[in-house]
């Protein structure tokens, strides 16, 4: 299949410029990393969402990985991790540990995401003693919910790719982010891609479905597109068969909500400021707006999940999940999405016609 050539796919060496999100908890341990081990080998890339890993669930991770990848000899393994800043933040010494597990085992990418103070992870995955230990020294993608963080995160930071999130993505992400399509033409306007030293390349991120509005982005001018929700909608996911099927009946502009009911029902704090959630609307937000307590809640959304009820369980989703109508293997999703974005590029092209 047609091969597609921006700076993200030159970057990590692929051919289509489509990422599956750092997810840390729609996923977990081998599941998730054989996700984005199907991702990779469907010519896109994958990050392992590790915010909640262990060290030794990191070393069974690895394991894993390096047994699908046999030949990859002293290359970085095609696979990326995700961390989420806060969590790095209130234990140093196991923060480092957790990075430097993943440096030593030569990833070729790291995600850094909600935190305070990012730039000092950065710095430290850049100069960790880890890296003697590795054969590669991984990338740097930041993400971002405003064009003041990715001016900060291209201009001082200097990372390496920009994942630029809008209202629209499912799981955890700015409160006040705008759309999409607004943070990313905002940001390209600050941050040109064509100039003497162009910009880290950047990444659309929230409410996409399909290959058509990855070629809708590309058009834009980002070099690539951040897919979540669809790829809970497989075997792969660790997904409960309620919550698969939930995602399959949303639908509607209300499918969906920003709040943080559901981690409140999860009893996950710690968030940054003007952090929440999308996730599927249902009865632990109505709770929330009536006021029930947490402790009820919390009891509440335990059982649910126990007896497998989607109406009372926590069911990160995106916007886009109305676009999303069967469960199918990663392989056949990237073909899907691989297929569909070509096409519409092709499409496009013949909207540029000669004068006759």
């Amino acid at each position: 299949m047609q091969a597609v050539k921006t700076s993200l796919t030159r970057l990590l060496g692929i051919r289509v410029p489509i990422v599956c999100a750092a997810m840390a908890n729609g996923a977990n341990a081998q599941t998730a990393c054989h996700i984005q081990v199907e991702v990779t080998r469907g010519g896109g890339f994958g990050f392992v969402g590790a915010g909640f890993s262990t060290p030794e669930s990191l070393r069974q991770d690895f394991d894993f990985i390096r047994s699908s990848f046999p030949d990859r000899g002293n290359k970085p393994l095609p696979v990326g991790y995700g961390f989420i800043g806060w969590l790095l933040d209130k234990n140093e010494d196991s923060a480092k540990q957790l990075l430097d597990i993943t440096i030593e085992n030569n990833v070729q990418a790291i995600w850094l995401a909600f935190g305070t103070d990012i730039h000092r992870w950065i710095q430290h995955v850049r100069t960790s003693s880890a890296n003697a230990r590795a054969h590669h020294k991984p990338l740097i993608f930041v993400q971002v919910t405003s064009v003041e963080e990715a001016l900060v995160a291209a201009n001082e930071w200097k990372v390496d790719a920009i994942v630029a999130q809008g209202t629209e993505s499912g799981g955890h992400g700015g409160a006040s982010a705008p759309s999409t399509f607004t943070l990313v033409s905002e940001i390209l306007a600050a941050l040109p891609q064509d100039g003497a030293a162009p910009a880290p390349p950047i990444l659309a991120a929230g409410g996409m479905a399909t290959g058509a509005q990855v070629a809708a982005y590309l058009s834009l001018g980002a070099a690539g597109a951040v897919l979540g929700t669809r790829f809970l909608l497989t075997p792969e996911s660790a997904y409960k068969p309620a919550q698969r099927a939930a995602l399959l009946a949303a639908r509607g502009p209300g499918a969906t909500v920003r709040t943080m009911a559901l981690d409140t029902a999860r009893a996950s704090f710690g968030w940054p400021p003007n952090i929440d959630g999308r996730g599927l609307n249902n009865k632990i937000v109505d709770d929330i707006e009536a006021g029930v307590d947490h402790a009820t809640i919390q009891a509440r959304c335990k059982a649910a999940t126990e007896a497998g009820d989607s109406s009372y369980m926590v069911v990160w989703a995106g916007q886009g999940v109305s676009l999303m109508n069967e469960i199918k293997p990663v392989k056949d999703v990237m073909v899907e999405l691989h297929t569909d974005l070509v096409r519409q590029l092709q499409k496009s092209r013949r909207l540029l016609q000669e004068d006759s």
